[in-house]
């Protein structure tokens, strides 16, 4: 049976500047597996990058070599859309073969257009239907909680996605059952499928809303490690009774010029042309850290 000793086979990383370096090449990577499947979400894919480099290379407890490990943390992307950024992040840190990751959205394929366990078991849930991510990480960290185990849940839900009417009556739960041991994080890219969050549902003022329905909300930006990092690994330690809501402001296509702030990207992939400059933007990029 699985230990606490298996936590040290948990990727980690140290220097800020290596996770920088980290999440460029995870870049280049989400560019490629959309261009070479010619369909997918490269927008909110790039937006996410260094949210889930911190989780999986720094906060989260986990073991790539027993997947199933009972005493790991859990991770919920429920907009689902953005699996290429988790697939890069996952097989990074040794779930499954990167040599798979152009197969993306074929036929078989582990790398399916939204995350599915049936393919990829290390997936803890089939997402993609947005609002429902938040309230199946509740129903994880309510587990947790009545079986006494100390692993923590986090869940990744998109600004757009959060309009979802289900995401607010989990909203009201969690603080109710007091799980400290679940985090939210919102994707604050501003940006949903047909333009900006703000001209089709606003949902400022988020962290204020949050917080008056009890979450202990943390507002930071999203690509900064320096805030990413301190901002998770606090949520991973509370011990107030709250959860936690990471408000992280992001950039839709970050890293991408022609890709950020724009509502095109959202689910629309590169052709070969656009694949080769995105790469060589990228890796010009990788090159000045």
């Amino acid at each position: 049976m699985s230990t606490t000793a298996d936590v040290s086979a948990a990727p980690r990383i140290e220097s800020i500047t290596d996770f920088k370096r980290l999440a460029n090449r995870l870049r280049i990577d989400i560019i490629k597996m959309i261009g070479t499947a010619g369909s997918g979400h490269p927008g909110g894919s790039l937006s996410e990058v260094e949210l889930l480099t911190a989780l999986y290379f720094r906060v989260m407890r986990h073991n790539p070599k027993d997947p199933a490990w009972p005493d790991r943390d859990r991770f919920i992307l429920s907009k689902g859309h953005g699996c290429p950024a988790l697939y890069a992040v996952m097989a990074e840190a040794g779930y499954i073969d990167k040599s798979a990751m152009n197969t993306l959205r074929k036929m078989g394929s582990p790398f399916q257009g939204h995350p599915d366990r049936r393919f990829f078991p290390a997936i803890e849930a089939n997402t993609g239907s947005l609002g429902q991510g938040l309230s199946m990480g509740i129903g994880m960290a309510l587990a947790a909680k009545l079986d006494k185990k100390d692993w923590h849940t986090f869940v990744m839900i998109g600004d757009g996605e959060s309009q979802e009417g289900q995401n607010w009556e989990a909203a009201m739960f969690a603080p109710y059952h007091k799980l400290q041991n679940l985090t939210l994080i919102v994707d604050y890219n501003h940006i949903q499928l047909d333009g900006f969050v703000k001209d089709i549902l606003d949902i400022s003022p988020l962290v204020e809303k949050f917080e008056a329905f009890g979450w202990r909300t943390l507002a930071i930006d999203g690509h900064d490690f320096n805030q990413v990092i301190p901002a998770l690994e606090t949520a991973r330690s509370a011990k107030d009774g709250k959860p936690t809501c990471i408000v992280a402001n992001t950039v839709k296509g970050k890293g991408v010029s022609f890709m950020e702030n724009t509502a095109k990207w959202h689910g629309v992939a590169p052709n070969p042309e656009q694949v080769a400059a995105a790469v060589a933007e990228l890796e010009a990029a990788a090159k000045k850290l």
